[in-house]
């Protein structure tokens, strides 16, 4: 049929026409016009929106990506609350969809009234007959009493409820097995669902952000198990004891947690530079001390000086130049129990090889067998063999092992090597006996002043003579070594942490690991091995580089991903035992001040300083 244009004449003989709804030759040239010119401009939706996809019986094909929809039929009688969160938490993409469509109480009361009576109609004919009773009638009876009652009382309300979720895979292989998973976490919940069929276009249409239902397959429900589907679930990371971590993000409830409650004290913190990790970590170590708990840290920017000054901590700077030692062949101490002296020596001789090959690099097996004899004969030379008193020796430097592998055939390119520790460039950092006082609740070691070629070594160094004290003595300690990842670097040295990490739990001591190159952390084993023997994780910012592994590593969700691309300073993910929530990391005034590691913030309190003790020297000037 021929288009004709509708003008004020012909619509007038139109019967029943409204005047307002007259459309003029002019208006439809208008019209024309405004759609030419919305063809030729670019709206969101056309950027957002694929170019084709392609529609199966049961599936939607965009690109590479494969889509299916299910919906639920039936819930069981009762359901828990919360009872999503396991398919929410699940480590996949989806898009979910509810949809609630209210129902008036009077429609539903009469049909629950026509419903009772059927059921007490049912129940007295087969009473009458002698028939057992029947549990099924007598529950749904009292079910649809109880509902009764809600309804007229206005406690409940009824809805039609509808629930789609649609899953996102690589290929149909994939698809079908997400699929099986979902329908069996649905069934153990006495849930049961069905895929699409031929309606898979409407399904994904169901879940895109458009409010609107093209399948509509409801299930009539009231308002309380309706509440108990809702999507917003968090873990609650709150006990009777310990200190404050932050502020749950989900609920705005605080994070408390004492970590030495868990299977292990450890905890792993990484971020990006500027993210707020040490921030966080000064803060649970200034709260920590309030409950009594022994700090050592090895700080390699001098971070933590601040903080040791305001509560009287002892810090020690360990530097080629600096006054403080620690030799690093320091015999263990003993341990309380019977420990033969010929396994004390041994066990200082195998650390102060992982030590020295850290120095050397590559080693070879006659190399390693002339060390093996050399340190064996430094010990002996100061008297330290298996009949020796160990409380009244005193142990080697490196220049009795110097000495010892001057007088060893074929050591002498090892002497070479050595001698730059002893009379070269980096001489007096281990070559002096060990005199720092670690008698404190909050003992830091600063290895700023070092070289980075040296830093590896010092903290090998360090944490082996922390070691020994922990062994000691048991109390409750934590040990924050930050930029962890230098030790990564060595194997000696990571093997020696991932021992350090899987051993303390036994000593009372719980062990932090801060880095922000994740991904030399990540890739070597021991930094695998490392994570998964801390009960405790913090994760703040991170880079798009280091992303994916730490997804994969931590089987975080898409939405968790990107939380911790574009979380905010001191925002990320705590995770503690097998729960974990989004996390706001949260400071007093007075904690801030001590601290903080901004530099302009840091200089307003040094500048603060200088005029008070200006003031304490000039009181009369103004």
């Amino acid at each position: 049929m021929p288009f004709k244009p509708l003008t004020r004449k012909t619509a007038k003989k139109d019967r029943g026409h409204d005047p307002k709804k007259d459309v003029t030759k002019d208006d439809l040239i208008t019209l024309e016009e405004e759609r030419l010119y919305r063809e030729g401009t670019v709206a969101i939706k056309d950027l957002i929106a694929p170019s084709a996809f392609r529609v199966e019986s049961n599936f939607i094909q965009l690109g590479d990506v494969f889509l299916r929809t299910m919906y639920v039929i039936t819930y069981p009688r009762y359901i828990s609350v919360g009872w999503s969160s396991p398919i929410l938490n699940l480590n996949s993409t989806m898009d979910l969809s509810m949809f609630f469509y209210p129902v008036e109480s009077a429609v539903i009361l009469k049909q629950l009234k026509k419903k009772v009576g059927a059921l007490q109609a049912q129940l007295s004919g087969d009473a009458e007959k002698g028939a057992p009773r029947d549990p099924l009638r007598e529950t749904a009876l009292r079910d649809i009493e109880q509902l009764r009652d809600d309804l007229t009382q206005g406690i409940e309300h009824f809805f039609q409820f509808a629930f789609y979720v649609t899953i996102y895979a690589n290929d149909k292989k994939e698809l079908d097995t997400l699929t099986e998973d979902l329908e069996n976490i649905f069934g153990a919940r006495l849930i049961y669902t069905k895929n699409v069929l031929f309606q898979a276009e409407q399904g994904f249409t169901s879940t895109m952000p458009l409010a609107i239902d093209e399948l509509m397959v409801a299930f009539n429900m009231n308002s309380s198990p309706i509440a108990s589907s809702f999507p917003f679930m968090s873990s609650e990371l709150t006990s009777d004891d310990g200190i404050l971590y932050g502020i749950n993000r989900h609920n705005n409830s605080l994070i408390l947690f004492d970590r030495f409650s868990l299977q292990n004290a450890n905890m792993v913190v990484f971020a990006t530079s500027g993210a707020g990790k040490s921030y966080a970590v000064k803060l649970e170590v200034l709260r920590s001390l309030m409950m009594g708990i022994d700090v050592i840290v090895i700080d390699p920017e001098r971070e933590y000086e601040h903080l040791s000054e305001a509560v009287g901590g002892t810090y020690i700077n360990i530097s080629l130049a600096s006054e403080g030692k620690v030799n690093p062949f320091d015999l263990p101490r003993p341990v309380g129990e019977q420990v033969s002296t010929e396994d004390i020596i041994r066990s200082a001789v195998i650390t102060a090889k992982g030590l020295l090959r850290i120095m050397l690099g590559q080693v070879t097996a006659t190399e390693d067998s002339l060390l093996d004899r050399a340190l064996l004969e430094a010990y002996a030379k100061k008297d330290i063999t298996s009949s020796s008193d160990l409380a009244t020796v005193e142990p080697p430097i490196m220049q009795d092992l110097l000495d010892v592998l001057e007088g060893i055939d074929g050591a002498s390119e090892l002497v070479i090597k050595l001698s730059k520790y002893t009379d070269g460039t980096f001489a007096g950092l281990f070559n002096a006996p060990t005199n720092v006082d670690v008698n404190n609740a909050l003992v830091i070691f600063s290895v700023r002043d070092l070289e980075d070629e040296l830093r590896p070594m010092a903290i090998y160094t360090l944490v082996n003579y922390i070691w020994n004290i922990v062994r000691s003595e048991r109390k409750k300690r934590l040990l924050i070594i930050d930029e962890a990842w230098w030790l990564m670097q060595h194997e000696d040295s990571a093997k020696f942490i991932f021992a350090l990490v899987k051993r303390c739990r036994k000593y009372y001591l719980g062990v932090t690991t801060i880095t922000q190159d994740v991904n030399d952390f990540l890739s070597s084993q021991y930094g695998q091995a490392i994570v998964t023997n801390s009960a405790l994780q913090l994760l703040l910012r991170q880079s798009p580089a280091s992303i994916d592994i730490i997804q994969k590593t931590f089987l975080l969700t898409e939405g968790e991903k990107y939380l911790l691309l574009e979380g905010a300073v001191g925002e990320g993910i705590f995770f503690a035992g097998l729960k974990h929530a989004a996390i706001k990391v949260v400071a007093s005034y007075t904690e801030d001040q001590l601290i903080t590691s901004d530099p302009e913030q840091l200089l307003q309190i040094e500048q603060a300083k200088k005029d008070f003790e200006q003031q304490v020297i000039s009181p009369g000037r103004s």
